[in-house]
């Protein structure tokens, strides 16, 4: 029976209150964030690091002092795991903090897998994140001289199994709105992105917009009022509109209810339970939003691990495919 890997990547988060500072750095040390030359760009993370850090320890502090984004990676691995059968094996790896990338291949190389599926749990692409994670794994593998064949699953924004639990998951929550007898507005958010890095050819706002439409689509409640927004940004360049806090407000001047759903993210951290869930609760509330119900993640919704499932087995399955081609024919074989 094959040995068949795949390696599940995430942004990582700090597992400490002393390991916010140096998650920080990684994070904006990445050129794929940050797109100066090394000697400009690392002065310059060490300096945002050290600026951000107190907001970001208080965020983190609120979450318990860490992040829960690799307790809730790992239980997807698991699940994952047990979707595909004995002969996988679920590997978890973090861009910016621990198992760091460098960490997972050596773990993957002793397994000694006969073909791997890297597996992002971003559903759009972006070159900040998908990009960066495999782009450092590639370098890695090369380093540790890990030869075993891999395929990548780059991007997969309206698969059916994701969708579905997107879709079932704010049906969920429009529902207990609609008891309420109160118009709502749907809001769907993902994380934002620099314009900068969009005008550089990033397909990832085109993909966010298809995940919307696909959800909205899938909704058996299906509100007349719906609106993608972005969240999350940082610093002083442009960014993608229209923002999330921006929506808030509008639906307080509207007087419309609320129900905001996160679409970009997969997993629980710091900008679904503290940004979605605490801060723009408290901006909802002073801009007069009737209500704000936040809906979850998908994390472990049975129907988003098939879709990953199916994913994965369609990916080793071309990967046997191609090998399958690339071998001699038998009688050339025999010689």
């Amino acid at each position: 029976m094959a040995r068949r890997a795949v390696v599940l990547m995430n942004l990582g988060g700090p597992d400490s209150p002393e390991a916010v500072r140096p998650f920080l750095y990684n994070l904006f040390s990445d050129p794929a964030i940050i797109d100066l030359p090394a000697w400009l760009r690392r002065p310059l993370a060490w300096f945002i690091a050290r600026q951000r850090n107190r907001v970001a320890a208080e965020i983190y502090a609120h979450l318990g002092g860490s992040s829960p984004l690799l307790a809730n990676t790992e239980a997807q691995a698991r699940a994952l795991e047990a979707e595909l059968g004995p002969e996988w094996r679920c590997f978890v790896t973090m861009r910016y903090w621990h198992p760091l990338t460098d960490a997972t291949v050596r773990a993957a190389k002793e397994w000694h897998p006969d073909e791997i599926v890297l597996l992002p749990l971003y559903p759009q692409f972006s070159t900040t994140t998908t990009g960066s994670s495999l782009k450092a794994w590639h370098e890695a593998a090369r380093q540790q001289g890990l030869g075993t064949p891999s395929r990548e699953v780059s991007s997969y924004p309206t698969e059916p199994g994701f969708i579905a639990a997107l879709a079932g998951l704010i049906d969920t929550a429009l529902a207990e709105v609609a008891a309420r007898g109160s118009p709502a507005r749907l809001l769907l958010s993902a994380h934002g992105l620099p314009l900068k890095t969009v005008r550089k050819g990033d397909p990832y706002p085109q993909q966010v917009e298809s995940t919307a439409a696909a959800v909205a689509g899938a909704l058996k409640q299906r509100p007349a009022d719906w609106r993608v927004c972005y969240q999350s940004r940082v610093g002083p360049l442009a960014w993608l509109g229209p923002t999330t806090d921006a929506e808030i407000r509008q639906a307080g001047k509207d007087g419309v209810g609320l129900v905001v759903a996160p679409i970009a993210f997969v997993s629980e951290h710091s900008e679904t339970l503290v940004e979605l869930a605490r801060d723009y609760r408290r901006l909802a509330e002073a801009a007069g939003v009737p209500f704000y119900r936040r809906v979850a993640a998908v994390g472990t919704d049975p129907r988003f691990i098939a879709g990953l499932a199916r994913l994965v087995r369609e990916q080793a399955a071309t990967q046997a495919i191609e090998a399958a081609g690339a071998r001699p024919p038998a009688a050339a074989a025999m010689r």
